[in-house]
């Protein structure tokens, strides 16, 4: 959700100051651009001349007679100390308390601003007749575009969060103006949509912070995405900041299964399951002592406690029978008890196996996580004894069953993400046969979030250290705790949560779990925090930093192959996959999708009573027609981030997003995912997997081999094949090449047709048609 925040005003004092106008040749001994960087591609910069206006701030730069403005002016301003030579000018705001230098360099300006005492300050200040945004994947936005409009009317974005590359391009008629900024912490860009859309930009200097600088490289392109994100691939790559898959897979070779690898969050949390249990002999137990010890765990351990569960036994009394959601009910609350570590009372489990037995004699304290569930599942088997299956037929069994389907119907590489950890633990046999079948397979963790005294269904909120809570947790400016997620708890300063992540992990791959991949919620999303805790304040690259060092201990430590939320770029080096750069969560604010349970585009809730596929992610429902043009529309859509990181990081959609969620939007989903080279994201359980699985089996056979392979390529062209944008085309390395016609109308040129809703993938001589119109 997008926050507000409060722009002060620049100061008003008027000075008049002299226009100063400079043209500086291109300077061939400055080194700018590195020899990497320019071995890398055949790409050729522009150069430029500009002039500037110090009293206003503005720039104007001057590219074969054109002159536009690169920046909108300021409300004049005082300028004191003006100094200029052939190569650079720097000024003074002293009522501001903000010096600039401006230098010409190579290819670009750099301009860096400085602040001797200012808390924050607003520049630059843009307009253009379109832009070329990094915002999720990438986006072209009209400046006059009515629906765009709408959606950014008076709204602030966070820019190391909301813009997953830090810089922005302004596309005026002959060219494009693009800003790469050399600070992504502490600023915000605010939208105003009065005439066309134009933005500012606003970086904070905290109190905190010793570095009191923030600037901008500005070049000028081509008013073409492949040249615009070029531009930035070169900057990264100057920096030393960019990694391909094939580098990242010769430090684990497990990467390399995710080439070609479609995504599955795989549910079925319950251990046990309705079918498991012979309800005519479990009815004569629950009036026993065992549903009494189960009603007070319940009621001291768990959120929603026993009332459910109560009501329904006394319901069942009077009847001859039990119903659907009687037995949903009493399975829950067995599957939520067989999660905690209070479980075991000597004075209710006195008919014990020897297997059991043993693990008690270790001690419960003693007992690793994946031993616990085990003695767990043991003791609830001997108590209710033939009124269950036994063990290995339990629920946990049916996950099992879903992946080796999938590996015998031709599935050959995949990743799959469990919902927590505790799904693994709890049935590490089916995390082996994932391995063996050549799967990733990941927990789901986070240190997002922390809570005092966090339930057994919110784990990752939860550790072992109880002196976190207070010692270790964000403090903001106004010296109020930050809320973590939901508003409950605290938000975990990272720079304080190694020892946790290492306990944590390393307690969940205590018994040789075969976990060979991990996904970490959060890191990846840009949203980062100053702490301004006496005891541990903590600066946003800070926080930034301590997220890569826990990913980077998961991944070279521990041998994970990581993925995490989002995918923003600064985390490129460390992740192998991001879930979200593609579709990300959409309007988090909006309440008809959130709130209001009645309205056709409401998203669903976070939980299942029967463990299944929660709404949230597995319900399909459409989105509003302001949304779909926003976040779906091909129209709109660019292939930025694709253009610069397509050969490192493997992208998709986020979670609550899957490719199968928006309703009527399945086949045009399918289309870019084609176009982009992005593997789809589905949520399964045993029946979404049946009533899927022709679909899924359909484009995997479509898909794969040709993600296989472009994955280890760079996206090299991109293109807009007609004046509606609907066919577009991509090209990967030099051979392979995805041309896609999202239109209803079939598409012709060269002698070639493209069916409307169709996409074509070219691999060197070979060529493959994908018919998404049935979908």
């Amino acid at each position: 959700m997008k926050k507000k925040i409060y722009l002060s005003a620049l100061g008003l004092i008027v000075v008049i100051a002299s226009v100063c106008s400079f043209y500086f040749a291109k300077n061939n001994d400055n080194k700018a651009i590195s020899k990497e960087s320019k071995e890398s591609s055949n790409f050729k910069y522009s150069d430029f001349s500009f002039d500037v206006n110090p009293a206003t701030f503005e720039i104007f730069v001057k590219k074969d007679g054109v002159k536009e403005a690169a920046s909108e002016p300021l409300p004049k301003m005082k300028v004191s100390h003006l100094k200029k030579s052939n190569d650079l000018i720097s000024w003074r705001y002293p009522d501001e308390n903000i010096n600039v230098t401006i230098k010409k360099k190579d290819h670009y300006l750099d301009v860096d601003i400085k602040s001797t005492g200012a808390k924050q300050f607003e520049w630059p200040r843009v307009s253009a007749d379109s832009y070329m945004l990094p915002l999720w994947e990438g986006k072209y936005i009209p400046g006059d575009d009515k629906n765009w409009k709408k959606f950014l009317d008076n709204q602030d974005f966070v820019f190391s969060q909301d813009f997953s590359m830090r810089f922005f391009a302004l596309n005026k008629p002959k060219y494009s103006i693009v800003y790469i900024a050399n600070n992504m912490f502490n600023d915000n860009i605010h939208f105003n949509t009065g005439s066309n859309i134009t933005f500012n930009f606003t970086h904070e200097f905290p109190s905190i912070n010793k570095n009191k600088d923030y600037g901008f490289r500005i070049y000028v392109s081509k008013n073409d995405p492949v040249d615009i994100a070029q531009i930035y691939k070169n900057y990264i790559k100057e920096k030393g900041q960019f990694k391909t898959l094939e580098e990242k897979a010769k430090e684990n070779p497990n990467i390399k299964k995710l080439f070609g690898a479609p995504y599955f969050y795989l549910w079925d949390n319950n251990v046990l399951t309705k079918d498991n249990i012979h309800w005519r002999s479990l009815k004569e137990q629950l009036n026993g002592k065992f549903f009494d010890w189960v009603e007070q765990l319940l009621d001291k351990y768990t959120d929603d406690g026993s009332n459910e569960l109560k009501t329904c036994i006394q319901q069942i009394k009077h009847q001859n029978y039990i119903d659907d959601y009687q037995k949903n009910v009493i399975v829950n609350s067995l599957n939520k008890v067989l999660k905690l570590k209070q479980f075991y009372n000597k004075k209710v489990f006195t008919d014990v196996d020897p297997h059991s037995n043993k693990l008690i004699k270790k001690g419960i304290d003693h007992l690793s996580e994946e031993e616990l569930y085990d003695l767990n599942k043991g003791l609830l088997k001997d108590e209710l004894k033939g009124s269950t299956d036994k063990i290995s037929q339990w629920g946990q069994k049916e996950s099992t069953d879903i992946l080796d389907d999938m590996y015998h119907s031709g599935i050959k590489k995949a990743w799959i993400g469990l919902p927590n950890w505790a799904n693994g633990l709890m049935n590490p046999q089916m995390v082996k046969e994932a391995n063996q079948s050549g799967y990733l397979i990941a927990p789901y963790d986070s240190y997002h979030s922390i809570q005092k005294n966090a339930s057994p269904d919110w784990n990752t909120a939860s550790f072992d250290d109880p002196t976190l809570y207070e010692n270790a947790t964000i403090t903001g400016k106004n010296g109020k705790k930050i809320a973590g997620f939901l508003g409950k708890g605290r938000k975990l300063n990272p720079t304080l949560s190694l020892p946790s992540v290492k306990n944590r992990v390393n307690g969940i791959l205590h018994d040789g779990i075969p976990f060979n991949s991990w996904f970490v919620d959060c890191d990846a999303t840009g949203e980062f925090y100053d702490d301004y805790s006496p005891k541990h304040i903590t600066t946003q690259e800070q926080d930034m930093m301590a997220r890569l060092n826990r990913m980077n201990y998961i991944a070279k430590q521990k041998g994970m192959v990581v993925g995490s939320e989002g995918g923003n770029d600064y985390a490129s080096q460390v992740i192998a996959f991001a879930h979200g750069i593609e579709t990300p969560v959409i309007n988090w604010g909006d309440p008809d999708m959130r709130k209001n349970k009645t309205s056709p585009y409401y998203v669903g809730g976070y939980y299942s009573k029967d463990g299944t596929t929660p709404d949230r992610y597995g319900k399909q429902v459409p989105i509003k027609p302001l949304y779909k043009h926003i976040y779906i529309d091909p129209k709109y859509s660019l292939p930025l981030y694709k253009l610069v990181y397509n050969d490192s990081v493997i992208t998709t959609n986020h979670w609550e997003w899957g490719n199968l969620k928006i309703k009527d939007e399945v086949g045009n989903r399918m289309l870019l995912g084609l176009l982009y080279d992005v593997p789809p994201l589905y949520h399964i359980d045993k029946t979404r997997w049946e009533q899927n699985k022709d679909l899924i089996l359909s484009y995997y056979n479509a898909a794969s081999d040709f993600e296989k392979k472009a994955v280890t390529k760079p996206m090299t062209s991109f293109k807009i094949l007609t004046k509606n944008r609907l066919v577009q085309s991509s090209t990967f390395g030099k051979d392979m090449k995805v041309v896609v016609n999202f239109s209803n109308k079939d598409f012709h040129q060269n002698g070639q047709v493209i069916k409307a809703k169709s996409a074509v993938l070219y691999d060197g001589h070979s060529k493959k048609v994908f018919d998404a119109s049935k979908y």
